[in-house]
């Protein structure tokens, strides 16, 4: 029985070595598989024969140990090595490396959750985020403010070239409102302080009735005193092309029906002129806009626009007209604007990504013992405030600016307004900031105003990105705006060595290795994430080499047990012979 047993013991040593060499094989066989995780076989011993338990010492005896016989080894257990692999750089942003702990989370087409190490991911037709072996890649996706939404990890989609993201939000194609606009230069504070602003008289006219002239009279009943002819018909279409600041202003129109008022008169040409009619508290400007006079046999249209030469306006000869009559007002300038100034030009954005176009001018009104005030005018042909007649006025906002005695801006008001997008399709009151911190008042250099930057973007679609080490995917776009259109998600375990490998670098959850724990990366001792690398293998080719020494010189001896039982038992039956 005895050599018998022998084979059996021999034979188990075969088994576990043979063991061994595979698992060493396996090694071996993936020393270049992304983010292979290497394993080791763990021995022991099978069982064993006892023939004594042994005795205890007493006054006769010193007692006896236990006679065990050992009757082979087996596999106790295969462990995987999850210690960290060298990483790869790769330059690929589809290509992701975990640095520490954690998995990637990913579903397969059985909606079973899985789990990762290898991160060689792509793109698919869909524009989803998959393995190579076609999973998801699941992660958080992002409102429609681009924050990420924490929860249910989803698979993630990264709509290159426009289109929706995780969750039907359209992020592949982003415009961004302005908000804010900077404004840097220099103010001349040796100008000229501004005390007047252009004035323009019309004709002298009146009513046919005889009645003065008020707001609610009809154009229609208007008569040029001089040739005691009706100025305007219904069906007429005033048009007028005026120049603000030696600046060519948009051509306006004024559709004149019977209904038609002397106050949406005065209107069309406080927009038309770009007058702003409000004035910060405390001005000492001439009171803007068009207004009534009485003069001898009748009234006429005074308009008087802002101080500032900036704002200094004129109707070129032939720029105002009627048709089809052909009568219409004619001004005669009796003073032109004063006042050191300048006029800036600035282009933003709303939120639909059109171009809006905005003019902030700047203008000296005081000096004194403690430095230059300043006002400023923010106007708009964008601005779709209109009166109840529907007639569109640029004009925006008036600020102040006041400077110390050297030239630092000591004080603002107004630096906050509001530009009117009704009826464009974009948000309709969008509100913008200026700084002006960037200016300065100094005397001898000519005044000149700058916008050297603003944060509104032209619509763009999304070109490409990069995931941060928290996980977070950036999005730049063909307008160059960036925004965070995602973030990957990672899993951890209580044991990782108790997980269940599914082949393709997959992993699943098993009876020991506890529930998968899924957050962000660098949360609950995940590690972080590298954008263009990749995850080596962690196998240790020299000590495999070693293993695979140990293993096939284990075999051998095993075999030679068996070979010399083998001889043993022919030699016993050869006895009876």
């Amino acid at each position: 029985m005895a050599l018998s047993s022998t084979l059996f013991t021999g034979l188990s040593g075969l088994v576990v070595n043979q063991s061994q060499l595979n698992v060493v094989g396996n090694n071996i066989a993936n020393a270049n598989t992304t983010a292979f995780k290497a394993s080791r076989t763990i021995f022991s011993p099978q069982f064993y024969e006892t023939l004594s338990t042994g005795s205890p010492a007493n006054g006769t005896s010193g007692g006896s140990n236990p006679s065990q016989i050992g009757l082979g080894a087996q596999v106790a257990a295969i462990q995987q090595n999850f210690s960290q692999g060298e990483l790869q750089t790769t330059g690929q942003s589809n290509d992701l490396a975990i640095d520490g702990s954690g998995f990637f989370v990913v579903k397969n087409d059985n909606g079973s959750q899985l789990y990762t190490r290898n991160g060689a991911f792509q793109l698919n037709s869909n524009n989803q985020l998959t393995d190579t072996g076609g999973d998801f890649v699941l992660g958080y996706p992002v409102n429609s403010g681009f924050q990420v939404v924490s929860g249910n990890p989803q698979p993630i989609t990264i709509p290159i070239g426009g289109g929706a993201g995780t969750g039907g939000v359209q992020i592949g194609t982003l415009a961004k409102p302005t908000s804010n606009a900077a404004i840097t230069g220099n103010l001349d504070s040796g100008g000229v302080v501004g005390t007047t602003g252009a004035v323009l008289t019309s004709q002298t006219l009146t009513q046919a009735s005889g009645v003065p002239i008020d707001g609610t009279t009809f154009l229609t009943d208007l008569v040029d005193v001089a040739t005691n002819a009706p100025v305007y018909n219904a069906g007429d279409v005033i048009s007028v092309s005026p120049q603000q600041g030696g600046r060519s202003l948009p051509t306006k129109t004024l559709d004149v029906t019977g209904g038609t008022t002397v106050q949406d008169l005065q209107d069309f040409f406080n927009a038309a002129m770009n007058i702003n009619t409000t004035l910060p508290a405390g001005s000492t400007d001439p009171a803007p806009g068009v207004s009534l006079t009485t003069v001898t046999g009748g009234q006429q249209l005074t308009i008087t626009g802002n101080v500032g030469t900036a704002n200094d306006i004129t109707i070129p000869i032939g720029k105002l007209s009627n048709s089809p009559s052909g009568t219409t007002l004619s001004f005669a300038k009796t003073s032109a604007a004063n006042g050191e100034s300048v006029n800036t030009p600035i282009t933003g954005y709303d939120s639909l990504g059109n171009p809006i176009a905005f003019n902030v001018t700047a203008v000296l009104t005081s000096k004194t013992n403690t430095g230059t005030g300043w006002e400023f005018f923010v106007s708009s042909q964008d601005n779709k405030t209109a009166t109840a007649a529907g007639i569109e006025n640029p004009a925006i906002q008036v600020g102040t600016l006041n400077f110390n005695n050297d030239g630092q801006l000591t004080a603002f008001t107004g630096d906050n307004f509001s530009l009117n997008r009704t009826g464009t399709g974009a948000t309709a009151n969008q509100q913008i900031a200026l700084d002006f911190s960037g200016t300065q008042a100094l005397a001898g250099a000519t005044s000149s105003l700058v916008s050297p930057s603003q944060d509104g973007f032209a619509q763009g679609t999304l070109s490409s990105y990069n995931v941060g080490a928290d996980g977070t995917i950036t999005g730049t776009y063909s307008n160059g705006l960036t925004e965070t259109i995602g973030q990957i998600a990672m899993a951890s375990f209580q044991n990782p060595a108790g997980l269940v490998n599914q082949g393709g670098s997959l992993y699943s959850a098993g009876a020991s290795s506890g529930s998968a724990q899924i957050t962000a990366p660098q949360q609950q001792g995940n590690g972080t994430i590298k954008s263009g690398e990749l995850e080596m293998s962690n196998v240790d080719l020299s000590q495999e080499f070693i293993n695979l020494i140990i293993a096939s010189t284990g075999y051998s001896a095993s075999s030679k047990v068996v070979t010399t039982s083998d001889q043993l038992l022919t030699a016993l039956l050869n006895t009876a012979r």
